[in-house]
């Protein structure tokens, strides 16, 4: 009777630990978001108090939730293994990965931008305007850091993602923010002070923010894939210019 008894309270603790594992991956409970009180989770996923703990105690022995005293808990960083191994580290130290991200994201945002015009929610849009109008009143403040302005671009681009309902393609772009923010920054920092890329890049957010919320698939596709290809030949432009620049100014000085 009493291993009966421990069966069942596994088999209830594995639920709860499912539930809210769903929740995480469906992007409803992000990386380092604190969970909702016991008691209002108790109350949203119907089920006692002794359960609940139970369940987040599994999450924490997988290591997806962590426990902090007097301040509840947190989903983990669930990639942070990832990104500190080896090959993170390598891809993050290399010039040249920039390109290859660049290629990386145009794929996976390409695709993110298809399904959310599909698939999104009217509250996925509500949210993806607030992000494309913040983006838009920090581009307006020439003052601002280009770091802040790389997040807020960033920040967008993730929006336009979760919209597609897709958890493999959201968590896949989050293990991959670092790397993805470096080129975010890339962009701003060589591309936001000229104005003709700037004005360009302003009409693809544009053109991508549209084709979404107007529910257009193959349009939306199109603008992130335009959007991230243009980024990436006007960055290699930049990079022929000071090539060019350096070998004339060898010249010129006689090392050539």
């Amino acid at each position: 009777m009493i291993s009966e008894t421990a069966t069942e309270k596994r088999q209830v603790a594995d639920v709860v630990a499912e539930r809210i594992e769903r929740l995480i991956v469906d992007g409803v409970l992000k990386v380092g978001q604190a969970l909702p009180s016991e008691r209002r989770l108790c109350e949203k996923l119907g089920i006692s108090r002794s359960a609940m703990r139970e369940g987040l105690r599994v999450l924490r022995g997988r290591g997806i939730i962590e426990t902090a005293h007097g301040r509840g808990s947190f989903v983990a960083q669930l990639s942070g293994a990832q990104d500190t191994s080896p090959l993170m580290h390598l891809f993050n130290s290399q010039p040249r990965t920039l390109f290859d991200l660049l290629e990386v994201r145009a794929l996976l945002e390409g695709e993110s931008a298809r399904l959310a015009a599909l698939r999104g929610t009217e509250a996925d849009f509500i949210l993806l305007r607030r992000r494309y109008e913040e983006m838009l009143a920090a581009h307006t403040e020439e003052s601002a850091d280009p770091r802040e302005h790389a997040r807020l671009d960033h920040a967008f681009h993730l929006a336009v993602c979760e919209a597609s309902h897709n958890p493999v393609l959201v968590h896949t772009l989050q293990s991959l923010t670092d790397l993805m923010l470096s080129t975010v920054f890339a962009s701003v920092n060589n591309l936001y002070h000229r104005p003709l890329q700037k004005r360009q890049i302003d009409r693809q957010h544009s053109r991508l923010f549209h084709a979404v919320t107007e529910r257009l698939p193959d349009q939306a596709q199109r603008a992130a894939r335009d959007h991230i290809q243009s980024i990436r030949d006007n960055l290699k432009e930049i990079e022929q210019e000071e090539q060019r620049l350096v070998r004339a100014t060898m010249r010129l000085e006689g090392w050539v």
